[in-house]
């Protein structure tokens, strides 16, 4: 490997150091260790990638990665575990966690995952710009606004979404009129982007 590269490891526990600077030494990465993610924030680190234990309920990898995004630290952040749970490792992945890798971590594991990342890095890195700042601006839609962009996404007219959510017709082309406006969308198909941008549960949040 000719290039070195900067790993920042997460380890709360703090008795992982060892073994995962042994690793990145051998991968020919320089490592630092970070007893929390909030130190790791302080550091503001600009370079290299972030790996990080996913311990809840103590610190989530999912966790993490929201503190990084927050603090605008657009690094590729690799979840580890030494029990990875299927459905905790596809939550992480669909939240924009780049790799999950099983602890004791294993060189050739540590190795992949960079050769991905060489290769991948910046369309994620865009593709987490554009998820966060979709989020951001649907976290501003009222809940029936909501409901009407899940539903608008799904191909539904203003005549079915009305049916489905038990309104007129003319209610839901107000409501999706303030959604695209909240949204800054000039057309519906800017908005169902957006929607599958900010790569959300597919299912639609319903009213209590």
């Amino acid at each position: 490997m000719n290039e070195r590269h900067l790993i920042h490891f997460i380890d709360r526990a703090g008795n992982r150091d060892s073994q995962l600077v042994r690793v990145a030494v051998a991968a020919g990465c320089w490592p630092l260790v970070y007893r929390s993610v909030e130190e790791l924030c302080s550091a503001r680190p600009s370079d290299g990638i972030v790996i990080a234990s996913d311990d809840p309920p103590r610190c989530g990898v999912i966790h993490v990665f929201e503190m990084m995004t927050a603090a605008r630290i657009w690094l590729p952040l690799i979840a580890v575990s030494e029990k990875p749970i299927p459905a905790r490792v596809v939550s992480a992945i669909k939240a924009g966690v780049f790799d999950y890798l099983k602890l004791p971590l294993q060189e050739e594991w540590l190795r992949g995952a960079i050769r991905r990342i060489r290769t991948e890095a910046e369309a994620h890195v865009r593709s987490l710009r554009r998820m966060i700042e979709a989020r951001s601006r649907i976290g501003k839609l009222s809940l029936r606004e909501r409901q009407v962009l899940d539903r608008l996404a799904c191909g539904g007219s203003n005549k079915v979404i009305a049916r489905d959510l038990n309104i007129s017709p003319r209610t839901v082309e107000i409501y999706r009129a303030n959604m695209m406006a909240k949204l800054h969308a000039a057309h519906s198909a800017e908005a169902v982007r957006m929607r599958v941008e900010a790569q959300l549960d597919d299912r639609p949040p319903e009213l209590a």
